[in-house]
């Protein structure tokens, strides 16, 4: 990016014009590395009173790539899922994984045995790191799945004694969140843990082009794809981010909460890597539905920043007690994953004194691509300025750039671009064209100020809580109830989630219910792509082609 390419830089904040250098670092690993020598005394993570320093991370991760690499004999650009909530297991796994030259898979545990044997069996996982909660789930599905090596941890397991005990114990037999489940051969990861102490791992050369992370979304449309997400793209992003807010931190100081799940971009990147590089201490939130204990446990911190979505920040807005905590050292809150809605960020700035930044990016860009300057003073609507190096263009449908103010596609160049859909090159070569353009599928604008603003979604996606949901996903599930004859799905407006899925089905048997199909929807999408509305018609709007018309379903009235 430069002030030639575009002369309204020239007004921008020093950071936007700034070019970083990816060749600071080889790959994650020496970033990880760095920081463990830096800071090694320092809190790294903190989940429910435990805390793991940096010297901690960096000889516990070691452990897990040297039983990885020894043990499990597994190969450099072998692919380990993860299927863990925001506990300290996960930091340890993720930089475990990466320090053995694997690729990262993140699973939502959420999943269910359809989602998790897709994912699993397109990105080859050979290993997995699942939560006991979850086994059960795995354990439906593995014997049709290319995974040979489970691991599996509780809640507690990295707590101190007797919390860890206890902690396990309260979770298995009196909450009963742990179902019975037999995995052969499964292995315990405090044992891996052990047994990879023995020995150092052998050192693996990485460099750019080698895959970190194979990070799952339905891109813009259909059903899950793995975004390639090299070592580059996510240092780069680490890089542009870092740049950002550099200024607003303090290195070796900072206290992030960590409320987003890890394996979902925006955390993995804002919180887990940015931070860490920064010397920072990431503190996980592993349910942060439980609204009440979320703000207690924010009472006893004096936490620095925060990420989250409209929707987490509106909550938190709304829960007892947290306009009486202490706000006096929070100097960043980040939102992003779906819009900020101006009442929320208004009231934000109102109870806690700081301003709710609005950022802007996508699982295929590692991902950010805008945000705002930190130090603005007030919500402005927009999703921000260009991250350092990278350029953003808004493009009409043949790839001609648009004069300021015009309305078209929002497409993205830059060090953080994903290399491309695992294994899938026609849908790869639908999102970047020959330029090099990522095209993101999101209708933009921009301002005389080189500010950015979303005026609608391209596709028919559909975002829920900062998730994705795509209705041909939804659509086919519900079509496989035999009740059903045809079924749209849609998404519309939610005071809470930010939209809200709605189906729209022609019935082929009289007698089906909204019960009944929701019921079908439980057993086989995660929470947040279940239907909130459930509308039965006599007829569904089609082209003259025969194509469903979903923009009149959002639009229309019941009929």
């Amino acid at each position: 990016m430069s002030n030639q390419q575009h002369p309204w830089l020239a007004s921008y904040p020093a950071a936007v014009s700034a070019e970083i250098d990816t060749n600071q670092y080889q790959s994650i690993v020496d970033v990880i590395q760095e920081a463990c020598n830096q800071y090694r005394q320092k809190p790294a993570f903190m989940n429910m009173g435990r805390v793991l320093t940096y010297d901690d991370v960096d000889r516990l991760s070691s452990n897990f790539a040297s039983y990885l690499l020894n043990e499990l004999k597994l190969k450099k650009g072998d692919r380990v899922a993860l299927m863990l909530p925001n506990i300290l297991q996960y930091p340890i796994a993720i930089f475990g994984v990466l320090r053995a030259g694997l690729t990262v898979v993140n699973t939502n545990p959420m999943y269910t045995p359809r989602e998790l044997k897709h994912q699993l069996t397109d990105s080859g996982a050979v290993a997995i790191v699942v939560l006991d909660n979850f086994a059960h789930t795995l354990a439906d599905v593995i014997a049709d799945t290319p995974v040979k090596h489970v691991l599996t941890t509780a809640v507690g397991d990295l707590l101190s004694f007797p919390k860890s005990a206890i902690t396990n114990f309260i979770v298995k037999y009196v909450k009963k969140l742990v179902p019975d489940y037999q995995i052969k051969g499964a292995v315990r990861l405090r044992e891996a843990l052990s047994l990879g102490a023995r020995q150092p791992a052998p050192k693996v050369s990485l460099t750019h082009d080698d895959l970190a992370f194979l990070q799952y979304t339905g891109g813009t449309t259909g059903v899950a794809k793995g975004a390639m997400l090299t070592h580059r793209n996510l240092i780069g992003n680490m890089l542009q981010s870092g740049d950002w807010i550099g200024a607003n931190t303090r290195r070796g100081e900072e206290v992030i909460i960590t409320a987003l799940p890890l394996y979902h971009i925006f955390a993995l990147t804002a919180n887990c890597l940015v931070f860490i590089r920064l010397g920072g201490l990431n503190v996980l939130i592993t349910n942060p539905r439980d609204m009440k204990a979320f703000v207690k446990e924010l009472s006893q911190i004096n936490f620095t920043a925060i990420t989250g979505v409209n929707t987490l920040f509106n909550g938190l807005l709304n829960t007892e007690g947290f306009d009486q905590l202490d706000f006096s050292h929070l100097r960043l809150s980040l939102g992003g994953g779906m819009a900020v809605q101006r009442a929320v960020a208004e009231r934000w700035k109102k109870v806690t004194g700081c301003t709710l930044v609005e950022a802007y990016g996508l699982t295929e860009t590692s991902p950010a691509v805008c945000m705002n300057p930190l130090d603005l003073k007030e919500y402005n609507g927009a999703i921000g300025l260009p991250v350092p190096s990278t350029i953003v263009s808004i493009q009409d449908d043949a790839g001609n750039e648009l004069p300021q103010g015009d309305v078209g596609e929002l497409c993205v160049k830059g060090p953080q671009v994903m290399r491309g859909y695992w294994q899938r090159p026609e849908e790869t070569a639908k999102v970047i064209d020959e330029r090099g353009w990522l095209h993101t599928g999101d209708i933009a604008k921009m301002d005389a100020g080189g500010y950015f603003f979303i005026v609608d979604r391209k596709k028919d996606m559909i975002l829920v809580s900062g998730f994705n949901v795509y209705p041909n996903e939804i659509e086919d599930v519900i079509a496989t109830h035999p009740g059903v004859l045809e079924v749209a799905a849609v998404g519309v407006p939610d005071d809470k989630s930010g939209e809200a899925v709605k189906i729209v089905i022609v019935k082929k048997d009289p007698n089906l219910s909204v019960e009944a199909i929701k019921a079908h929807c439980r057993e086989n999408l995660t929470g947040y792509k279940q239907p909130k509305i459930v509308e039965f018609r006599d007829s569904l709007p089609k082209s003259n082609v025969g194509k469903i018309l979903r923009r009149e379903l959002r639009d229309a009235p019941k009929a």
